[in-house]
Order: structure tokens, then sequence, then C-alpha cells
């Protein structure tokens, strides 16, 4: 994979590609990253009390364990 940011100063721009990406397909994708910048959410901040909250609205769930679970493709396709 290749990034690189430039500063476009023409229409046109010339791209060197690494000769690992010859004869394959690539994508090539343009976009203004100054516009980019607002879209990047801020970081969400740890609060102990939310996740104390979430961890006692899971732990009053069930536990089940799939360890041993074996699918039986005849069972699923049997309809009668």
């Amino acid at each position: 994979m290749i990034r690189e940011i430039v500063e476009v100063a023409e229409e046109t721009i010339i791209l060197k590609l690494p000769k690992n990406l010859i004869g394959k397909k690539v994508e090539v994708i343009a976009y203004d990253i100054t516009e980019q910048q607002n879209i990047v959410p801020a970081e969400i901040p740890f609060n102990p009390d939310k996740l104390k909250d979430i961890q006692e609205r899971y732990d009053k769930l069930p536990r089940i364990s799939h360890e041993n679970y074996k699918f039986d493709r005849d069972e699923a396709n049997n309809y009668e």
C-alpha cells in the first residue's frame, strides 16, 4: 500500500508505483484533506462510571458457551 500526500499545483499528477503493483488493479482516491479533518470525531474520554454501568447490565444476562457446539448440516437441512 502506498499513501502519499501532495500539494496540488496543477491538474495533472504523475504517480510512480513500485514494481510489485505493476499489472495489478489499484485504486486511486483524491480528496481535500482539509475538509476531512473536520469529520474525524473527537476521542471519547474514558468514563469509569459508564463502563461499570455496562458491566452491571451485561452481568444480568445468562452466560452461555459454544465451546462444544457442532454444526450438523444434515439436521439443518431436514425439513420434515
